[in-house]
């Protein structure tokens, strides 16, 4: 297994035209995302956790350099593929460490059943029970979202285009099909994200020149949290 490492991670703010031309130009050089289905895209369902005084919102709306949150998350409406990650952030570098959980054990972690977490070898399950337990964390939103990504070897690049961005406003029943969403940016607009290591090869850097996006700040989790 590859050890996490710290990667770079650029986000913009992109309109429906920009979102077309850059389709258009990293289809022709980029390898599309092993989850795509035929259309190239894929859907995306996490559950967000936090502590009683909302440390993770908070870090991020202020800013703050050192940083991390825990998420759940499944592929495609298909929960027979559970991942745990925990995303950190350092000096403005990112990391991203997972473990594939069983669906039994994530509807445990969700109701708050966490005991058996203890007795496990992997140790971000140990530190998720620890933080449960000692910090209070705990489930606080669920995020959809469809998103078409993009690989390209030179640089580890990864960009993805995030789009129909929706909440799950009070409900953190994670495996519930039928649970009622609502969407979050007005129409038309998604988030690009650019991932790399060392360095964004100058030819992916010009593909991403268009007329209008900006670097920001945004995060879907601090979006979807205005419900619950």
């Amino acid at each position: 297994m590859n050890k996490p490492k710290f990667r770079h991670e650029i986000k913009h703010f992109i309109n429906s035209l920009d979102n077309c031309i850059l389709r258009t130009r990293l289809k022709q050089i980029m390898s599309p995302d092993t989850f795509a289905l035929e259309d190239g895209k894929y859907k995306i369902r996490s559950l967000y956790f936090d502590n009683f005084n909302d440390k993770a919102l908070l870090e991020k709306i202020n800013g703050v350099n050192n940083r991390e949150k825990f998420r759940i998350r499944f592929y495609n409406d298909d929960p027979s593929f559970i991942k745990l990650e925990k995303k950190s952030k350092t000096r403005g570098l990112c990391l991203k460490d997972s473990v594939q959980i069983s669906y039994e054990n994530c509807k445990r972690i969700v109701e708050g059943d966490i005991a058996w977490m203890l007795d496990s070898n992997n140790p971000l399950l140990l530190e998720l029970y620890i933080k449960m337990q000692n910090e209070f964390l705990r489930p606080k939103t669920v995020v959809d979202y469809t998103r078409e990504a993009y690989m390209y070897k030179p640089g580890n690049v990864r960009i993805t285009i995030d789009s129909n961005i929706k909440t799950g406003i009070f409900s953190k029943d994670l495996l519930n099909p039928n649970l009622p969403t609502i969407g979050m940016y007005p129409t038309g607009y998604s988030i690009l994200e650019v991932k790399f290591d060392e360095f964004l090869p100058e030819i992916i850097s010009d593909m991403l020149q268009t007329n209008e996006h900006r670097s920001t700040s945004v995060s879907k989790y601090a979006a979807c949290r205005i419900y619950g």
